[in-house]
């Protein structure tokens, strides 16, 4: 029997290993501490590439790896992968999604602990020699206020644990639906309200553009000056130097971080307070985390390999190769559309509705659905979501979801359609419709009721304007200022000299500063900068 051959690239559990070296159809290699370009000189007679976050897997190594159909995480986060790449030559790459949940929500305990009675500080006057009782007053849990920034499922075991505590707890996540929220026993609050009343606050979202600096020197301002931070998601959510200012300045008691914008945080002043306690990146360090997800991600690469199907896959549905081929420019469409929606609509969906017309009909189209929730949730609760449990994590949330499908369609061979339904409102919030072009390229055709022809690929800027002279010259100077380039534009308007759509492709993201500059050109009502 011809075996297929897979490197396990990163240092994994042997119970992981083990599993892989069990199938009599695989051949196993374990070669670690590779640099990109040695992995890519070795990695061509390899059918199966097992990684955790060391190993970067990137487009280079991936053109070399003639005979790759997987990729394995032993993980959540696959940032240090090029999936673009990956996808573009139809290899799976997949996770482990819930392998690190109870020890990241562990080890947020182990700091707000940690921090509150000083415990770190404590050993190393200790272990100097000294005998400082005094010095290390700490502060009781209960009774106190912990604020939780995100409730999705680390969030939640850590909200348990704090209530255990005898802490009150109040939380803040601004897309959890309104069912789910009335199924939830915990307060929910405002961010500002949040950072005003708790004592503890910690943060549990993935790192996305509306998340980086959400804790940031406004925020900072409002809280008490007894208030303590805690970050074991993702660094860059806390601005580390309006932190520092904080600190420093003697308006935040102090902080814990395992999680830094820079790791290692090289020359991180936070590292050297003593009010701030810091770890190096060890939430998902347990031995049964590791354990947990060596074994699971050992299991999902055999069964890729060996056709017993696919999970847990970050680029792709589970469709036969057929099947994918037909609906794949549609999968990306959808997942894509679903993205542009949460952006524009800054997350708070409770419904989504999706209709499909034209030739779309014809095809089984849960597969799109899946794409289109992806996309939809990707912005909220990040790597954490894929094609196998897209659904499962809509339906915790909340998120209704409506299939349709139509005929026959106006103008195009086949359209697929979104609706998407915010908390409160009556009607549709946004609506979104795209469909492919003759080469079979996703394209947008229609942001509410305004026609547009827009790619949606890379960085766009979404402006709501009045239709008069002059903006788009205005907006073509300030982008030339900001040295970003502008790749497309397109521009739809209910009637001359109306209200209009104007979605300009740039080559790379704007600043914050930025976009607070559109905003202010004269005839700009909004402006959101998207990323795809």
């Amino acid at each position: 029997m011809v075996q297929m051959r897979v490197l396990i690239a990163d240092h994994l559990s042997e119970d992981g290993i083990n599993v892989l070296k069990a199938e009599a159809g695989l051949k196993v290699d374990v070669r670690t501490d590779l640099s990109s370009k040695d992995l890519a000189q070795i990695i061509g007679p390899y059918d199966g590439l097992v990684v955790r976050s060391a190993t970067k897997v990137t487009a280079e190594v991936i053109a070399k790896a003639a005979r790759l159909k997987v990729i394995g995480r032993a993980g959540v986060g696959v940032d240090n992968i090029d999936t673009q790449a990956a996808t573009q030559r139809g290899i799976v790459v997949m996770n482990v999604p819930a392998g690190n949940t109870m020890s990241t929500a562990e080890h947020t305990m182990s700091l707000l602990l940690s921090m509150a009675r000083m415990i770190p500080q404590a050993n190393a006057s200790l272990r100097a020699g000294l005998w400082e009782r005094s010095k290390f007053i700490g502060t009781e849990l209960f009774g106190k206020t912990l604020g939780i920034v995100g409730l999705g499922k680390i969030g939640t075991e850590v909200a348990k644990r704090a209530q255990a505590f005898g802490m009150r707890v109040l939380a803040y996540d601004p897309f959890l639906s309104k069912d789910r929220l009335q199924q939830i026993d915990i307060p929910m609050a405002e961010l500002s309200q949040l950072c005003a009343e708790s004592d503890f606050i910690t943060v549990h979202t993935p790192l996305t553009a509306e998340t980086r600096h959400l804790i940031d020197a406004k925020a900072i301002a409002t809280m008490r000056r007894t208030a303590r931070l805690i970050n074991c998601a993702r660094g860059g959510i806390i601005d580390e130097e309006a932190l520092h200012q904080a600190i420093v300045g003697g308006k935040l008691a102090g902080a814990a971080l395992d999680v830094f914008e820079q790791e290692p945080p090289k020359s991180n002043p936070l590292v050297m307070l003593d009010s701030v306690v810091c770890t190096p990146h060890l939430g998902a360090s347990t031995q049964e985390a590791q354990l947990n997800v060596a074994i699971e991600v050992a299991k999902q690469v055999a069964d890729a390999l060996l056709g017993r199907g696919i999970r847990n896959a970050v680029n792709m549905p589970s469709v036969d190769a057929q099947t994918l081929k037909v609906l794949e420019p549609y999968i990306i469409l959808g997942e894509r559309l679903g993205s542009i929606a949460t952006q524009l609509s800054g997350g708070k969906i409770s419904e989504v509705r999706v209709t499909y017309a034209g030739e779309m009909t014809a095809q089984d189209t849960s597969a799109v659905t899946l794409a289109v929730l992806k996309g939809l949730l990707s912005p909220i609760v990040g790597e954490n979501v894929n094609y196998v449990n897209a659904s499962v994590i809509a339906s915790e949330r909340g998120l209704k979801v409506v299939e349709a499908k139509a005929s026959r369609t106006e103008e195009f061979v086949s359209l697929l359609a979104l609706d998407v339904f915010s908390n409160g409102t009556s009607g549709a919030s946004l609506s979104l419709q795209g469909t492919l072009s003759a080469r079979r390229q996703p394209r947008i055709v229609k942001i509410d009721r305004y026609d547009v022809e827009v790619s949606p690929t890379g960085c766009l800027l979404f402006l709501k304007n009045k239709d008069k002279p002059g903006l788009i010259g205005s907006l073509g100077t300030l982008l030339g200022e900001a040295s970003i380039n502008i790749a497309g534009m397109s521009n739809g308007r209910d009637k001359p000299g109306g209200t209009a759509i104007t979605v300009v492709t740039i080559d790379h993201p704007v600043s914050s500063k930025v976009l607070e500059r559109i905003k202010t050109l004269k005839h700009v009502l909004d402006v959101k900068l998207i990323k795809l």
